[in-house]
């Protein structure tokens, strides 16, 4: 059940309110604070869901019940309640992250659909904040060779900035892994990274998938939903194969890279987003461009750093370490003793062409684990590990 606070020091408005949510779905649970001062108590002691918020209150106004809110649970959504004069100022709210504001007396179909997205983007921002946490650990960066030493670095020097980031390069070579470093070591890195696999998702569902859309837009679509640009908000978002993108997707990625705002299919209203955009892909973009199949200016957007990251066998001495890296994580998944690889063994498997690079690399340690002897052998190389 949705908890929501209200903060209005005026009781006919209050009541208005809660007549409005109670009546729209009974999964509201909704709580009342007559002032800032008594709101803000029930923050530090109680979880809310959504906070709607009047900005002219004794005791303590709305923008000071803001700043408070954002330093207590800043992941709470904030929907600051206006009057005719204090327009400016909640405008001015959404600067200090205000989720979004409303005017009195409220419109019944805009209140209702802000806080069907303000949930929306809250249940959004919990669960990848807890996956984030579950997941950052897997996404290390093994190797030492040359082409890898100069990823970090770039990494080092592109991370802290706004710059958008196009990685390239062949399918398997772990091109997410750079992509969850930068925005790691990014200003960002409390808010969520949305992974959106664009050659996994139908061309028909793409743009529902990235912007969302509303009751209604299609057979479906049985309830608002919040698209990934939304959930992204104030973090990163990264389109992995973008390449494999509808010409119709990219338009719409190209508006809201221009105008840092989405809107939901079937819905002509605007959402504001503040999201970095990292993508990636294993296409030859400028090849796509001239045949038609990728946009030319969504390309110069994205690409304001490049970052190409090698295949396998342009990095051959960072084998062993991979090696060693995966059979620690495989034998620990699988729960048994840890097995070490012979030097001829490993000398073997740097001549192989890894054509399906990491990807490949880690399948076939894992069956050497599996079918090899105490110490993985040359021959168990040349037995399992054979294309």
């Amino acid at each position: 059940m949705a908890r929501i606070l209200i903060i209005e020091d005026e009781a006919a408005i209050r009541r208005v309110l809660v007549k409005i949510l109670s009546e729209e779905s009974d999964s509201y649970e909704v709580v009342e604070a007559e002032d800032g001062l008594a709101g803000v108590e029930l923050v530090k002691k109680e979880d809310f869901d959504l906070i709607l918020c009047d900005i002219k209150m004794p005791k303590m106004d709305g923008v000071e019940v803001l700043e408070a809110v954002k330093k207590i649970k800043p992941e709470i959504p904030i929907v600051m309640i206006s009057g005719h004069g204090d327009l400016d100022t909640a405008v001015n709210t959404m600067r200090l992250g205000a989720f979004d504001y409303i005017s009195k007396p409220p419109d019944l179909n805009r209140l209702l659909n802000t806080v069907r997205i303000a949930l929306d983007r809250k249940e959004l921002v919990v669960e990848n904040t807890r996956l984030k946490k579950k997941v950052s650990k897997n996404y290390e960066m093994i190797g030492e060779s040359k082409a890898i030493l100069q990823i970090k670095d770039m990494i080092e020097k592109v991370a802290p900035t706004e710059a958008r980031v196009l990685i390239t390069g062949p399918n398997g070579t772990g091109k997410e892994l750079v992509a969850h470093w930068l925005h790691q070591k990014s200003e960002r890195s409390n808010g969520a990274m949305i992974e959106v696999n664009c050659a996994a998702i139908p061309s028909e569902l793409i743009e529902s998938e990235l912007f969302g859309h509303v009751k209604g837009a299609f057979t479906s679509a049985n309830k608002d939903r919040a698209g990934k640009f939304e959930a992204a908000n104030g973090g990163t978002i990264f389109l992995d194969e973008v390449g494999d993108m509808s010409l119709s997707a990219q338009a719409k990625v190209l508006r809201a890279l221009q105008e840092n705002k989405v809107q939901r299919v079937g819905s002509d209203r605007d959402i504001k987003v503040d999201v970095r955009v990292i993508a990636a892909t294993n296409k030859n973009l400028k090849k796509e461009i001239e045949e038609g199949n990728f946009r030319e200016d969504l390309y110069h957007r994205l690409a304001v750093i490049l970052i190409k990251v090698p295949g396998l066998n342009e990095r051959r001495e960072d084998i062993p370490l991979l090696v060693d890296y995966f059979t620690k994580k495989i034998t620990e998944e699988h729960g048994t003793s840890e097995k070490k690889f012979s030097a001829k063994a490993l000398k073997l498997l740097q001549e192989y062409d890894w054509t399906g690079n990491i990807r490949e690399l880690r399948n076939v340690v894992e069956r050497l684990i599996i079918l090899g002897g105490s110490e993985v052998s040359e021959e168990d190389v040349k037995l399992f590990a054979t294309k």
